[in-house]
């Protein structure tokens, strides 16, 4: 129990880092490594919250016993069913084979899917409001679909304010020795790794996320104990914020992502001489991406950083160059909405490649403006586009003055 940590006087961490697997889900990059979650309560009856992935098991199970220290398991919680944090279920029940297993209705379903033994008499499922005692702490079990699986719940402690968050307020990145969210620099750090698990992972369910807010809304919460990444502990209605403003689609930031397909760097280049521009005017929040070697996470995070989006592209066989259609085919996909686009369009014979995202982007993605200035290059940057590249930045800027001016009223209404 060397790795485990005290969360509360009688509730301790007994999850594991990972830093072995390069690729989260098998397609998110995450160099930094991620945690799996896993709580165990000491009351009056011993209370397991979830496992971990398989390939930590035996530090896992190590770390449960110790805490143990010779009581028998009574009850095992689980909120979710994916297998990073299912991988355990079996052994832990063969170890302990009277526990009983609480999870809900779905849950289980899923856990015959995969094959897991749970006898009848050691089920228990819980639904939407559903109460249990396990001594001195009190819990409420609340559904939480679609945050990111269907049969997710999640459950809120009465008696310390502590909120079992599922993947709810989770984040790549292994924590290393540390637990809490004041043991890190979380918003140098750790902010952009939350973004980009939240936004990829469950960026398209958004309402579902909303709905788990209004939820939370309603109690005190004092701890969320999510099942990646740090223990909330202080700073709680900042994080809830960003929660908020990321499944409301609503930009974190006032700012311009720029993405470029380029095959040859003349796309690049004016891509460069934008970021140029629009600096010069004094919008200096800015980043650039080449789509052809930056992962598809880091671009759909930075898209719900930013308030306005820049895309660049080479036409290819007539039509959209095939990875800047990948990543806007994405944005649909996690329905992302509500931002200012500007567009850079290139082709040395026959440019179509700019009419064709725009209409991609009228007819798939919600409340996404596209700018009337566009730039279109025959090949190259050159003096005659000049005037393309002022006015498409004037736009910008001007498009940011104007939501700006949009807010100021709105919240003078709401005032």
């Amino acid at each position: 129990m060397y790795t485990v940590r005290k969360v509360l006087d009688d509730l301790y961490y007994v999850g594991a880092n990972d830093h072995r697997i390069a690729l989260f889900e098998n397609i998110f990059p995450i160099p930094e490594g991620v945690t799996y979650n896993s709580y165990l309560l000491m009351d009056e009856k011993t209370v397991l919250f979830d496992s971990v992935d398989w390939n930590l098991g035996k530090d896992f199970l190590r770390n449960v016993e110790g805490v143990l220290d010779g009581r028998d398991l009574d009850y095992f919680v689980v909120h979710h069913m994916e297998p990073d944090h299912a991988g355990a279920i079996e052994e832990i029940i063969l170890r302990h084979p009277n526990v009983q297993v609480i999870s809900s209705e779905q849950g289980f379903q899923i856990m015959r899917q995969i094959g897991y033994h749970i006898k009848d008499e050691n089920a228990i499922i819980v639904k939407e409001g559903d109460t249990f005692s396990f001594g001195k702490h009190e819990f409420v079990f609340l559904e939480a679909p679609m945050v990111h699986w269907p049969e997710v719940i999640v459950s809120y402690d009465t008696t310390t304010g502590t909120l079992f968050s599922a993947d709810a307020f989770g984040t790549f990145g292994a924590l290393d020795g540390k637990l809490f969210n004041d043991e890190v620099n979380f918003e140098r750090d750790w902010l952009d790794s939350a973004r980009r698990y939240l936004t990829n992972i469950v960026g398209k369910y958004g309402p579902f996320v909303q709905d788990v807010l209004k939820k939370a809304s309603t109690v005190d919460i004092k701890m969320i104990c999510p099942l990646h990444g740090p223990v909330w502990r202080t700073d709680i209605p900042w994080f809830i914020d960003k929660y908020d403003k990321w499944s409301r689609y609503e930009p974190e930031e006032e700012g311009v992502m720029i993405a470029y397909a380029s095959m040859y760097g003349n796309t690049e280049y004016a891509a460069q001489a934008l970021a140029s521009a629009l600096c010069e005017r004094g919008m200096t929040n800015v980043v650039v991406h080449d789509v052809s070697n930056t992962d598809i996470s880091y671009l759909i995070a930075d898209t719900f950083k930013y308030s306005h989006l820049v895309l660049a592209s080479v036409t290819y066989n007539l039509g959209i160059y095939p990875i800047m259609k990948n990543f806007i085919a994405d944005l649909e996909a996690l329905n992302v909405q509500n931002r200012t686009v500007g567009i850079i369009e290139n082709g040395s014979w026959a440019c179509t490649v700019g009419d064709k995202m725009e209409d991609f982007l009228d007819e798939h993605l919600k409340m996404f403006d596209v700018l009337n200035e566009r730039i279109t290059l025959n090949t190259s940057l050159n003096e005659a586009n000049e005037n393309d590249l002022n006015a498409l930045a004037d736009a910008i800027i001007e498009s940011m003055k104007n939501i700006r001016e949009v807010k100021e009223k709105s919240g003078e209404k709401e005032a």
